[in-house]
């Protein structure tokens, strides 16, 4: 009798499996539809916007004075796909020290950033990280219902970072990012802690607001904050 029933419960345990591994198998695919609605909002504003105009203020704080700036500077940004970044200076103000060695290479490193074959490799998408999508559903950011996924760098570089983004859970465009560079920008200073959010631009994810706060060795604890505005968008004509 009980080798009359070893094939049943066979075929029973097998039934079990199947069952099992189709009950597993959508709780990946919702993963996987993130991931790939990430990677197409990135290209598709890459591909539609043809170019913009912006005006950034930057301002730096040392210490623990995050209400005067020691350095301020208010910049015309000029991209254009295939070209790059300009950046016309409007007016600076504070420490010419911080002007020349900190916001003039800041402004010269966004600008090899955004050089044809160079800005792909600072997207933030699947081909650069690694992306894990935090469980529980979404969560409001300024109103706008998002997706956290964690993030690890799959290269090292100061403009790449380990920690987390939010994206809008309808089409995955970024919302905010946050988290350690993974490179120092120099020799003397320590893996910035980078932040930035967006906004939506014409149906665009455009930069909103930036913090980075770093360690020097020759000034200390210093925050840079980045104001975006004004932004002009040139898109592809049919969208």
């Amino acid at each position: 009798m009980t080798q009359a029933r070893r094939p049943k419960q066979t075929r029973a345990l097998a039934r079990l499996t199947v069952l099992a591994i189709f009950a597993t198998a959508p709780a990946q695919a919702p993963d996987t539809a993130v991931i790939r609605s990430i990677d197409a909002s990135v290209v598709a504003r890459y591909n539609n916007v043809l170019a913009f105009t912006d005006t950034e203020h930057y301002s730096v704080f040392r210490g623990s004075d995050e209400t005067h700036p020691a350095a301020e500077m208010t910049v015309t940004d000029n991209y254009k796909r295939g070209v790059g970044k300009t950046y016309t200076i409007l007016s600076q103000s504070g420490s010419s020290l911080i002007q020349r060695f900190g916001l003039r290479p800041l402004l010269d490193n966004e600008q090899k950033v955004n050089l044809p074959g160079n800005v792909q490799k600072s997207w933030f998408v699947s081909a650069n990280y690694n992306m894990q999508p935090r469980p529980g559903g979404p969560v409001q950011v300024n109103g706008r219902a998002c997706l956290v996924l964690d993030v690890t760098a799959k290269q090292k570089a100061p403009n790449t970072i380990n920690g987390s983004i939010w994206v809008d859970a309808r089409d995955g465009s970024l919302v905010q990012i946050d988290g350690m560079a993974t490179q120092a920008a120099s020799a003397l200073s320590g893996a910035a802690h980078m932040m930035r959010q967006y906004e939506n631009v014409n149906g665009f994810s455009m930069a909103k607001h930036a913090r980075a706060e770093s360690d020097s060795m020759l000034i200390g604890r210093s925050v840079v904050t980045i104001d975006y505005s004004n932004y002009k968008l040139q898109i592809k004509p049919g969208n």
